[in-house]
């Protein structure tokens, strides 16, 4: 298993880190790949049947969906980040090697809702170790069970 502080080299080493997440709270998991600058989302301006960046090498992206409850998907870009989504919230450009420790973050139960009351809104907090924290804005209509369970 990839520890939460050990670098995730490539697209592939990272899936391998979420399925073991995935096996760690007994969730499915279910993957997509896209390999090629022609398939790649960041990469449209490639040209059509153009499959290596300029550099010869193979971009690969992946999409990773969890089942159960809070819904989660993770994007892996093969720039080093992704783009994490928590019932419905999404979270951009975090860093690859950030993934393992923010998904454990939110399975763990350490994941929150802060509310704000003026002016009023809401925001969901997921803390890493080494007193890190993603924060993103929720709108209020748009609480679902699973967020509403965790305001503070």
């Amino acid at each position: 298993m990839i520890g939460d502080m050990e670098q995730l080299p490539s697209t592939e080493a990272a899936v391998d880190a979420l399925r073991s997440i995935a096996s760690e709270y007994a969730r499915e998991f279910e993957v997509t790949h896209d390999i090629g600058a022609d398939q790649t989302s960041r990469r449209s301006a490639a040209g059509v049947g153009v499959t290596a960046d300029p550099d010869g090498s193979l971009p690969h992206e992946a999409f990773v969906e969890f089942g159960g409850l809070p819904r989660l998907s993770v994007r892996l870009y093969p720039e080093d980040d992704a783009l994490i989504s928590v019932e419905g919230v999404e979270f951009p450009d975090v860093p690859r090697d950030d993934v393992p420790a923010f998904l454990r973050s939110v399975l763990g139960g350490l994941a929150y809702v802060s509310a704000r009351r003026f002016p009023p809104g809401y925001r969901l907090i997921v803390p890493l170790p080494g007193d890190r924290t993603y924060k993103e804005r929720l709108l209020m209509v748009g609480l679902s069970p699973w967020l509403s369970a965790r305001v503070r």
